[in-house]
């Protein structure tokens, strides 16, 4: 069969196949179809467009030995079907040649199959800009005639995930994904404001709104304010919060914090499961049904790892609080690592939300501020210290002076050093829960909503010269 014949061949069918020829004592196939349209625009015109298909088939074979049970992985895309058998031995043979898996457990069973399980991949197309692009020439249009530039891109991906198992799951979960990321200049280049936004559809973008917002955000920069390093009352917008949280929860695995390694250890042993964490009355939670942050209600592992096991893969997911009301409740876990600290077993998943804080928009925060600074969003992220998750990075396109409830002139960048579980413990005031884009973690996690908060004394470390 050509390789042309094998992309037409359906994604059901491709897993049923590879499980027909395994011969290992268990299997897990998994078959991502991806679809993608994207725009990109510089200076006020539309620079280009693309659209892109692709499969990627991922076997994942286990071997029963009498030391216990190993795993081979083995994932490739654009396999044909003249392939798919020497895929398929690949992943038994380096099963065979692995030790016994550390994390190895029976392969779930008793998940009811999805219905949609044997029908065609949802795919995305140009089409998806429908609406969003004639939005978005009336903003270049406004932008040129007020003296700025707009450059940017918008990516929307579909990928259709089935997962076919040697214990009868049938399992497909469809994951839209789409981002906007606007950038306005002005004319010399020496002023920028960004915004960014993730969306399912783009049916609920306004690229009118975001550049009006960064024509504010230019204004502001008309007026130049030195400022030295030091601690300031800072307003993180939710994009900030968003990328801070979001290394949090990588960062959260309960066997490494069970084994002294992490924030979330407990001095003398232990975790700090249990312990609050902020004063207010913050809950940080997930759930794969959360309106409009929908993502796969079961495991999809295409590896293992601290937080994720190729055993697990099929386990059902439901809403987990890991923070509720302020108090740590959970830690993710494999069935494995649930098992090694005696903890439930809470896998990670698909989007993050940060709610319980008033009602209240950044704007009304900055209003009530007597002398602080407004960030826009970080970048550069780094860990320093993993026993205190000291995080090191940078701020980037506008750093606001606010003073008596007004911005009064864009200050000089910064680098910062700090722990996103410190700034939760040390914020003074959460606002309005609304879906975000984190901008440094844009290519690996969109699927957040966080609220801006006030933090009293951010430690801006140095002046940066970064824009």
């Amino acid at each position: 069969m050509s390789a042309r014949a094998s992309r037409q061949s359906k994604p059901h069918e491709v897993v049923e196949r590879a499980l027909e020829l395994s011969r290992a004592d268990g299997c897990v196939v998994i078959a991502d179809e991806e679809s993608t349209a994207n725009l990109r625009w510089a200076g006020n015109a539309l620079t280009t467009n693309g659209v892109t298909r692709g499969r990627t088939l991922t076997v994942i074979a286990t071997v029963d030995g009498r030391e216990g049970t190993a795993s081979g992985v083995v994932s490739r895309s654009a396999v044909t079907a003249d392939e798919l058998e020497s895929l398929v031995r690949a992943a038994e043979a380096a099963a065979r040649g692995a030790g016994p898996a550390e994390d190895g457990r029976p392969l779930v069973t008793g998940v009811p199959q999805s219905p949609e399980f044997t029908e065609a991949p949802a795919e995305t197309s140009s089409t998806v800009f429908a609406d969003f692009a004639p939005a978005l020439g009336e903003s270049f249009a406004r932008a040129r005639a007020g003296g700025r530039e707009l450059y940017g891109f918008a990516n929307h991906e579909l990928v259709s995930s089935y997962l076919g198992t040697s214990t009868g799951l049938r399992l497909r979960h469809d994951q839209p994904n789409g981002t906007l990321e606007l950038n306005a200049k002005s004319p010399d280049r020496t002023r920028s404001a960004w915004a960014g936004t993730s969306t399912r559809d783009f049916k609920d973008v306004d690229p009118a709104a975001m550049d009006a917002e960064l024509a504010v955000r230019l204004g502001w920069a008309e007026r130049r304010i030195d400022l030295p390093a030091g601690r300031y009352e800072t307003l993180l917008p939710p994009t900030a919060v968003a990328d801070l949280l979001i290394y949090q929860m990588w960062s959260a695995a309960a066997r490494d914090a069970a084994e002294g390694r992490t924030v979330f250890s407990k001095p003398g042993g232990g975790t700090r499961i249990g312990e609050r964490l902020t004063e207010l009355p913050l809950t940080l939670r997930s759930d794969p049904n959360e309106p409009g942050l929908e993502s796969a209600p079961f495991v999809l592992a295409h590896s293992s790892g601290d937080d994720a096991s190729v055993f697990d893969n099929g386990l059902p997911l439901g809403a987990t609080d890991w923070i509720h009301e302020g108090e740590l409740r959970h830690l993710s876990t494999t069935r494995h690592s649930a098992e090694l600290t005696g903890l439930p077993v809470t896998p990670s998943i698909g989007n993050l939300v940060l709610d319980g804080g008033d009602d209240r928009s950044l704007e009304e925060m900055v209003a009530a501020t007597r002398r602080g600074l407004l960030l826009t969003c970080l970048w550069y992220i780094r860990e320093v210290d993993p026993a205190t998750l000291l995080l090191t990075g940078l701020t980037r396109d506008g750093v606001y002076l606010v003073e008596d409830g007004q911005v009064v002139g864009e200050v000089n960048n910064f680098r910062f050093n700090e722990s996103p579980v410190g700034l939760l413990g040390r914020a003074t005031e959460a606002g309005r829960t609304e879906k975000t884009l984190p901008r440094e973690w844009s290519d690996w996690f969109t699927r957040a909503a966080m609220p801006a908060l006030r933090v009293p004394d951010f430690n801006m470390s140095s002046v940066s010269q970064g824009v």
